[in-house]
């Protein structure tokens, strides 16, 4: 054995290992970052919050306010109605506006009564009309509801079976009241 190769295989070896390390550290394995310093936060302010502004009046088909029972429990005067005398098809209230079907896509709310819910509404057609369906919803009617259409400046929710369960006029560009079947008033609104 030569001298050069004696020492020739341990010293490639070992300048391999160096290389290897110094190529290490390089990429940063053998050393750590310097933590980044703490992010200025502003303090926290308290003020108090202004009384909320009474709710505006739901509105009706017919554009004017709904009246609800007094909250007193007193009774109201109701004119008696006769039930075969029927009722006349009444038309779009004056200033109900024009709506296209992709107006009425998406999520929205409902407030009908003691109700307040969620209502999604998709262009999938279904039974009568388009899929719609109900979230959160108390009352049965509501619960129900599981399509729509659009009659002209009319929309109506309708149930599994195609009934009627509520008509709506739009009132804003995106705001819809009107009467369930039951006669409750009625608003869907985003």
């Amino acid at each position: 054995m030569t001298r050069s190769s004696r020492y020739g295989a341990p010293l490639i070896a070992a300048l391999g290992l160096t290389v290897a390390l110094a190529g290490c550290q390089r990429l940063g394995y053998g050393s750590q970052s310097a933590p980044l310093p703490a992010t200025p936060t502003a303090p926290v302010a308290s003020q108090s919050l202004e009384p909320l502004q009474p709710m505006s009046p739901t509105l009706g088909p017919d554009g004017q306010p709904i009246q609800s029972a007094p909250l007193d429990g007193a009774q109201t005067n109701v004119a008696a109605v006769d039930p075969s005398a029927g009722t006349a098809p009444s038309g779009p209230p004056a200033g109900a506006r024009e709506i296209g079907r992709s107006d009425m896509l998406g999520g929205w709310s409902i407030a009908s009564g003691a109700d307040n819910c969620k209502l999604f509404m998709t262009l999938t057609t279904w039974s009568g009309g388009y899929r719609a369906n109900s979230r959160g919803c108390a009352s049965p009617q509501m619960q129900t509801i599981s399509a729509w259409d659009l009659q002209g400046k009319q929309v109506l929710l309708k149930d599994a079976s195609g009934a009627t369960v509520a008509e709506l006029y739009a009132t804003g560009a995106e705001n819809f009241s009107g009467r369930t079947t039951s006669g409750s008033p009625i608003q869907v609104y985003r």
